[in-house]
């Protein structure tokens, strides 16, 4: 089990109405993957700039993880100079990436939709199947593991009220949620902005 892959399963958990935002999301997940190849020395911070461990400069050097999509990542790592800031690899990484770890978690079966007692004919949420990784990532989010509770309050799975403080000046892991957080209040914010423009834009055309 790796951090992204926990972080998947908790947002399905507990997302509201079974909705969550898939840009945030995925800039989360792609955090995520920072977090675990960070942990597997697969790469190192330079102030806020991703440095691949020597092995991962060798072609095939990079051993593969048990996660495919971590392997992926480990593999799309920029490996040359000048390397990659963690917030340009959140939003290269990040693009789509939710839709990846769904697709992958579909393909294992390890999601399942709930059937609806008052509208059978109506499909229901999407769900995880019992299984041991999801039980696995449940004792994660049952134990409040801060890196995981912050990088699922910033996919909005949680509410920040709710969240266990993380400071975002603690070394290397700091640094990355600190950029999760920034890229996620970005995205937020071009949403609103592209809100008010659409609704602007409609008002001229409904005016008499």
């Amino acid at each position: 089990m790796t951090t992204a892959r926990d972080l998947m399963i908790t947002a399905i958990d507990e997302s509201p109405n079974g909705s969550i935002a898939q840009g945030e999301l995925s800039l989360a997940l792609a955090g995520a993957e920072l977090v675990d190849l960070l942990a597997a020395g697969t790469i190192t911070l330079d102030d806020d700039v991703i440095v691949p461990s020597p092995d991962a400069l060798t072609p095939g050097g990079t051993p593969p993880f048990d996660e495919p999509l971590l392997t992926r990542a480990a593999m799309a790592l920029r490996r040359h100079k000048p390397y990659e800031s963690v917030e340009d690899w959140l939003w290269r990484r990040g693009r789509d990436l939710a839709a990846a770890y769904a697709a992958a978690l579909a393909a294992e079966d390890q999601l399942t939709r709930q059937h609806r007692r008052r509208r059978p004919g109506r499909a229901g949420k999407v769900v995880v199947a019992d299984s041991a990784d999801h039980r696995s990532a449940q004792n994660r989010w049952t134990a409040q593991e801060p890196v995981l509770v912050a990088l699922a309050t910033m996919a909005g799975a949680l509410d920040k009220d709710r969240a266990t403080p993380v400071d975002p000046a603690g070394g290397p892991v700091g640094t990355i949620l600190a950029a999760v957080d920034d890229a996620a209040t970005e995205l937020e914010a071009v949403r609103r902005r592209r809100a008010i423009e659409q609704a602007a834009y409609d008002n001229v055309w409904r005016a008499p």
